[in-house]
């Protein structure tokens, strides 16, 4: 019973990137094996492995799977089949899109579209296409939790320091000090509460907004170069393959593939006389790679900016909220006594 109890725990903390991945990758197994493509889906929706329901994730595996395979068996776009149940899910309110964590869960269901999109128009073969978008999310799946875990320290101080004001006002309280008459019963005390909550209230504001700026802006880094290596391999060329990623990513509101990325790269090859498509996924792989290091560094800055709200705010609504009424409060007794 642990044992299970540590593997439920385990899967819940898997980001739900991973759960997209283990579809293609799942996929692209039974396509290398021979299985076509509606028997091939029918089967994930089918498998108890495939479709539980994943939580934390925006939309479960299992209604992505279900609504892909029925797609599959009426011979309608799978992956317009995708995007609309994640677009279902957004119109119902179940994926919030200020959140970077569905964010990235959509960015990776739609990217699951784009490459069933590219494949298809391309010619490349479908299981070597999934099998490398699996490599990719998973490699975003690692990113998700390195950042999850460097921010877990910043957040737990955030919240840890926000508590202290009432920590101390209890603890007035428990040694028998009338703290809390004082606090909303008398006019001193209603101004430092007053001004308390105020401080308050900005060091949660702020400490969120340093929080979110330590999340990395790119849900999906490196994937437009990987989808335009992935058209190249269906043996098109160069122009075709860029038109083929770059439509796919309009179709699905992912970033499009960057000039300044790809060109280079591109011109590179052509001097070399190789081919592009190893060098266009060693650049989307570095792009993920720069990602991951970039969001390890703002989550390590995070720490030491989380110094400000409780310099400027937390401390001195300490205070105001639990020193001043105990201070008021130790006064009236005693010129009371007197």
């Amino acid at each position: 019973m642990s044992a299970r109890t540590g593997a439920d725990r385990t899967r819940a903390k898997r980001p739900p990137v991973e759960a997209v991945a283990d579809v293609a990758q799942r996929l692209a197994v039974l396509l290398a094996a021979g299985v076509p493509p509606t028997a091939a889906w029918r089967y994930l929706s089918e498998s108890s492995t495939a479709v539980r329901r994943d939580r934390g994730s925006i939309v479960t595996t299992a209604e992505i799977v279900a609504s892909a395979a029925m797609a599959a068996s009426r011979g309608a776009d799978v992956s317009r089949a995708i995007a609309s149940a994640v677009d279902r899910a957004t119109a119902a309110g179940t994926v919030d899109r200020r959140r970077k964590t569905d964010d990235a869960t959509r960015s990776a269901w739609f990217g699951l579209g784009a490459a069933l999109r590219v494949a298809t128009e391309s010619g490349t073969p479908l299981a070597d296409a999934l099998r490398v978008l699996a490599g990719a999310l998973r490699d975003v799946g690692q990113t998700q939790r390195d950042r999850n875990a460097a921010l877990a320290g910043p957040r737990a101080t955030a919240r840890t320091v926000l508590a202290l004001p009432v920590v101390g006002l209890l603890f007035g309280a428990g040694l028998g000090f009338d703290t809390l008459h004082v606090l909303f019963a008398t006019a001193a005390g209603i101004g430092c509460l007053i001004a308390g909550i105020v401080l308050m209230l900005v060091a949660n504001a702020w400490n969120r907004a340093l929080v979110r700026r330590a999340t990395p802006r790119e849900t999906m880094p490196g994937l437009a170069l990987e989808l335009v290596a992935m058209a190249m391999a269906g043996g098109g060329s160069v122009p075709a393959a860029l038109a083929h990623a770059t439509n796919a990513c309009a179709d699905f509101d992912l970033a499009p593939p960057s000039d300044d990325a790809v060109q280079p790269v591109l011109a590179l090859a052509q001097r070399a006389g190789v081919g592009s498509i190893e060098l266009l996924r060693a650049e989307a792989d570095q792009t993920r790679r720069d990602a991951r290091s970039g969001a390890q560094e703002a989550s390590a800055s995070l720490a030491v900016r989380l110094m400000a709200p409780l310099a400027v705010c937390v401390l001195p609504a300490f205070m105001l909220l639990s020193v001043a009424p105990l201070v008021l409060s130790i006064l009236s007794s005693t010129i009371g006594g007197l």
